[in-house]
């Protein structure tokens, strides 16, 4: 599945969806009276209005479902550059917390960002044997390569080398490659802190070496900024439910090369006055049309993310627990049909960057993610209320475990004075036994002597929680382990 054949089948599978998705969209509450009036087969002067306004709509929507991703990635770029963290220059490394304001991050190892400008030629990303989980991802999120465990040295240590779109030039041997599709890259990695030891493993992610394939006689290194104890917004909060998406979404198109396998969505930009070299200038009207499809968007990918009816999401037909990710074994969002918009809707609204291993269904090294947003009633979560949560032990890990609650409405951990959002078995559980039903408990006040097993949630906020398993073992794929669904303390 290779080549030109490869592309253009992508590319109608994408026309294609894009098509089925305008079929779906309401209609604009002031089309809903009645039919469009037609005179001899001619619209009237009325119904042109309507109908322009109305398909304007309807191709906002879908261009803004579909390149959310791309928008959502330039706000983790944004978020490390406001951090003083260049471009180039050095990877922002944290053992993260609530503080950090990223779609599902997690407190379970530390990681390491870094921003990769490809416009003067291709990086090099040495990583050193160990405990590394790691990725590229282009500015569209489209996945690029693997590091560490996950990658093709697994675990073993190596040199990647990152090539920019149309690059000839040579390829140095001993390197795994990657070509990416766009000039501006994510590199994202994870350290395991073995034995616990937090400290150590983000001293570990400064020993990967970063630098530009020019320089690689005397290595430009890039430095290391620890951002753990800082505030900071690695997301597109701020743009995703106004104009200002559109206006990123602009500058990304402007600076970036034109990603072939999204051509056709190319066009659909171009019908909103967003194309590569011409001034972004709606009119009252078309900023009007963009600002309500920047609300309806969000809006619908939310659904998508919380409220799914698809079928498939379910793994045990008696729990609320879901796959967060609906397509397995792809990075890509690829099946057989073509490429699953749905499952990808679902994704980017609620997590952050993509890679065959974090989607695998089967036994490994790899890492699997449930999600839950509803109690044992079917109610969605309310943080003014206390829950529990039993898990049957052992949960099926062959390396870790953890619980983590995040904001329903910033998809990152919750925000308390408790300053803590997850319960992980290498850390608050390690001590907790391994042969009996294991209790947690979430709410604005913690149960009488269950502090440590307890997560503070704010009054007036919904959350929902995720299940990770590092290393799952055969018992977390055959249904033969079912943890509990959160139920209501009264």
């Amino acid at each position: 599945m290779h080549g030109n054949s490869f592309i253009a089948r992508r590319s109608a599978l994408l026309a294609g969806g894009m098509l089925a998705a305008l079929d779906v969209l309401p209609r604009p509450a002031a089309a809903q009276p009645g039919p469009p009036a037609f005179e001899r087969g001619y619209p009237t002067a009325e119904t042109s209005r309507l109908l322009r306004d109305e398909a304007d709509m309807q191709r906002a929507v879908t261009a803004y479902r579909f390149w959310y991703p791309t928008v959502s990635v330039e706000g983790i770029f944004n978020g490390s550059r406001e951090a003083g963290i260049e471009d180039n220059k050095a990877m922002g490394i944290a053992a993260t917390g609530p503080r950090q304001v990223g779609f599902t991050l997690n407190s379970d190892t530390p990681y390491g960002s870094a921003t990769l400008d490809l416009t003067g030629g291709p990086m090099v990303i040495e990583v050193p044997p160990g405990g590394y989980i790691g990725l590229v991802n282009d500015h569209h999120q489209g996945w690029v390569l693997d590091l560490g465990l996950p990658g093709p040295n697994e675990g073993r240590g190596g040199k990647h080398l990152i090539l920019p779109p149309g690059y000839t030039g040579p390829v140095p041997e001993g390197h795994q490659v990657g070509r990416c599709a766009s000039f501006k890259a994510l590199l994202a990695v994870r350290a395991l802190p073995v034995n616990a030891d937090t400290r150590a493993a983000l001293e570990s992610l400064r020993r990967i070496r970063i630098y530009p394939l020019a320089s690689a006689a005397s290595p430009r290194l890039l430095d290391f900024v620890d951002t753990s104890d800082r505030r900071m917004d690695s997301t597109c909060l701020r743009w995703e439910d106004n104009f200002q998406f559109w206006e990123v979404l602009h500058r990304i198109t402007e600076a970036e090369a034109p990603a072939e396998r999204f051509l056709p969505m190319y066009g659909l930009l171009a019908t909103l006055g967003i194309e590569k070299g011409k001034q972004f200038a709606p009119d009252a009207r078309m900023r009007g049309i963009l600002e309500r499809a920047a609300r309806a968007g969000r809006d619908q990918l939310l659904v998508s993310a919380f409220d799914s009816d698809r079928p498939d999401r379910v793994n045990w037909p008696d729990r609320r627990w879901e796959w967060a990710g609906l397509v397995a074994d792809s990075a890509q969002f690829e099946t057989p049909g073509g490429i699953d918009l749905e499952a990808r809707d679902r994704w980017f609204a609620q997590a952050i960057v993509t890679s065959p291993a974090m989607f695998r269904r089967t036994a490994g090294a790899g890492s699997l993610y449930w999600l839950s947003a509803r109690d044992a009633s079917g109610a969605f979560l309310d943080g003014g209320k206390p829950y529990r949560l039993t898990l049957p032990q052992p949960v099926p890990g062959r390396l870790f475990w953890s619980v983590t609650l995040y904001d329903s409405a910033t998809r990152s951990q919750v925000q308390t004075d408790q300053d803590k959002a997850a319960l992980r078995s290498m850390f608050e559980l390690r001590d907790a036994p391994t042969d009996a039903p294991l209790g947690l408990y979430f709410g604005p006040s913690a149960p009488t002597g269950q502090e440590g097993r307890w997560i503070k949630t704010a009054p007036g906020r919904g959350w929902f929680a995720y299940i990770r398993i590092y290393g799952p073992t055969e018992g977390a794929f055959d249904k033969s382990w079912k943890p509990g669904d959160f139920e209501l303390v009264r």
